[in-house]
């Protein structure tokens, strides 16, 4: 077989908001090559609505200090402050940086970046809502990207799309490149390089119900987890609390910042025996959580699996100017105009915040100890810093990627003088060909999509936002044999040309992999905690679970070992809102 040989200096694999702001700072040391299974701008980056979180100022009075309690207080205490500390006082510069590479914000009548409310962000360390949230319409993400993908074009970023990342090899405790499929032809490409930057984002695809789009079904950790390194945190994954009810798209918290509210099917604006203080503006985790006690306890709208967001009372130009996407998502995939009638909603599979260990500067960790793997980075949602601990705020994620983005980048930069250009064996590259070959070539009973909507169905069911101890060991064994079947796939499409067939069929693999670690964590975790609520453990336990979970690959089955939280200034404390 004929294989395709490149080097750069450095490798990115992703082309989201973390991949190309980690790209921009890398091209000025060396070579840069970006890879994406999808057209750059088609990341799914672009998804995100609300905002970029960064305390201006600019409508009131904020500081990095509130800034950095909320997302200490909204990780319910799990969130490494040092690491929320820089991210929090990174997000000024960053901001005015955006605008500076042609972010177009949305603006106050003074010129100035506008800014609205957002669950969790509060002024004066809880005491009330605050507009932290900088904003282009509803469509930030998509903003956001445009602007950096075309920095990264002006500055000769070269860009390799619809590329399917198949191997990060890592030998000697140094990474020495990745292997990869030409997704137009079907060919095999060897990218060997000094660093590697892995920015390729979430993994929500492993639920039935999900925000994520299809390409968001986590490889690259699964990856690295089995080659022997760890995986964070991997039981906290955040249900974003306003999905479009039957579709999972989601609604954006900005809704609520311009004045939304949820009902039951009492008409009750429920969120205030919830959250008093901040009612509908609470963090995304206890939202979720009200929302579907609201349905378990008989008050969801006609006695149904679903509550209403009620936007009626929000003035037409607000939702025009401000909220365009979701009135437009809402009369396609609803038939409804939200001026005019409340919103079927219901929580959504949205963000993982755990994922691949790292420092501040990206260098990925190898062990509980700080120990790194050479010239290999993470940033981005598939990363673990940990900022978001076990519940991430609204507005955090767009910050966490352009400001652990830059640095990734910055700190691969810092190494390529003296760093050792990788090699990548020919051993390694057959086998990968061959695997590849393998499913290429099967012959079994099961198909892809059988297996991937059991898998779905099954995740959703037992391990979403209510989870207890029986149906955790349940959905373990369901996984086994998920496992078993799916060593009996076959595909029908057996050519080289976009072989979607193919892809899915490499990437449920993964699946199976990350979503057997995601219900292994939630099960040795026995508290509630964040997006973790366990109904068998319900309150959180400082005492025994302030630490963060590394789970590895072992011989016999999935290990773990504990890092305690770095606290520096906060304290934990009961989460009242």
């Amino acid at each position: 077989m004929e294989i395709n040989k490149h080097y750069f200096d450095t490798v990115i694999i992703g082309s989201g908001l973390a991949g190309c702001r980690a790209a921009i700072e890398c091209i000025n040391h060396g070579t840069v090559g970006v890879l994406s299974k999808l057209y750059p701008t088609r990341s799914h980056s672009t998804a995100a609505q609300g905002g970029i979180g960064a305390a201006l100022g600019n409508e009131e009075e904020d500081s990095p200090e509130w800034h950095t309690y909320d997302t200490v207080k909204g990780s319910d205490f799990l969130g490494d402050q040092d690491a929320i500390e820089i991210m929090c006082y990174d997000a000024i510069p960053t901001i005015i940086e955006l605008e500076h590479m042609g972010v177009p914000f949305s603006r106050t009548p003074e010129g100035k970046i506008a800014q609205r409310r957002f669950g969790g962000h509060t002024r004066e360390f809880g005491k009330a809502p605050v507009r932290r949230a900088c904003y282009s319409a509803d469509r930030t993400g998509h903003a956001v990207l445009f602007a950096l993908y075309e920095q990264c074009q002006l500055k000769g970023v070269r860009f390799f799309q619809e590329f399917q990342v198949l191997d990060i090899v890592v030998e000697n405790n140094a990474v020495q490149g990745i292997i990869a499929v030409n997704i137009k032809d079907g060919s095999l490409h060897v990218f060997e390089s000094k660093a590697v930057i892995i920015a390729s984002g979430g993994y929500g695809k492993v639920f039935k119900v999900t925000s994520n789009a299809y390409a968001s079904t986590g490889e690259c950790l699964s990856m690295l987890f089995r080659q022997g390194l760890p995986l964070e945190d991997m039981e906290f994954f955040q249900f974003h609390p306003t999905g479009l009810y039957g579709l999972g798209i989601l609604i954006t918290e900005g809704a609520r910042g311009e004045g939304g509210i949820l009902i039951n099917g009492k008409g009750e604006r429920f969120m205030e025996r919830y959250a008093p203080t901040i009612k509908d503006l609470a963090p995304r985790d206890m939202v979720s959580r009200a929302i579907l006690t609201e349905i378990r306890e008989g008050r969801g709208i006609d006695g149904k699996d679903y509550v209403y967001l009620d936007l009626r009372h929000v003035d037409k130009k607000i939702l025009e100017e401000r909220l365009p996407e979701i009135t437009t998502f809402c009369k396609i995939y609803m038939g409804i105009d939200p001026s005019e009638s409340p919103i079927p909603v219901v929580p959504t599979a949205h963000y993982a915040m755990g994922g691949i260990p790292t420092d501040n500067d990206g260098r990925v960790l190898r062990d509980i100890d700080g120990s790194v793997v050479e010239g290999l980075y993470a940033a981005g949602e598939c990363a673990c810093v940990s900022v978001h601990g076990a519940n991430r705020l609204g507005c955090n994620s767009l910050l966490d990627t352009v400001v652990f983005g830059r640095r990734a980048g910055k700190a691969a930069s810092s190494t390529l003088k003296t760093a050792t250009k990788g090699k990548v064996k020919k051993e390694r590259i057959s086998l990968i060909a061959d695997c590849v070959d393998m499913i290429r070539r099967s012959n079994g009973r099961e198909t892809v999509a059988s297996v991937r909507r059991d898998l779905q169905t099954a995740m959703m069911d037992k391990c979403s936002v209510f989870r207890k101890e029986e149906e955790l060991k349940v959905l373990l064994d369901e996984l086994q044999a998920l496992k078993e079947r799916y060593k009996d796939i076959s595909i029908t499409d057996k050519s080289n040309t976009f072989n979607t067939d193919l892809l899915e069929a490499i990437e449920l693999g993964h699946m199976l992999t990350l979503s057997e670690v995601i219900a292994s964590c939630a099960l040795q975790r026995t508290e509630s905690r964040g997006a973790h609520c366990r109904e068998d453990y319900p309150k959180r336990d400082d005492e025994n679970w302030l630490k963060h979970t590394f789970a590895f690959q072992g011989d016999k089955g999935i290990t773990f070992k504990y890092k305690p939280v770095k606290l520096t200034r906060f304290k934990p404390e009961e989460r009242k809102y």
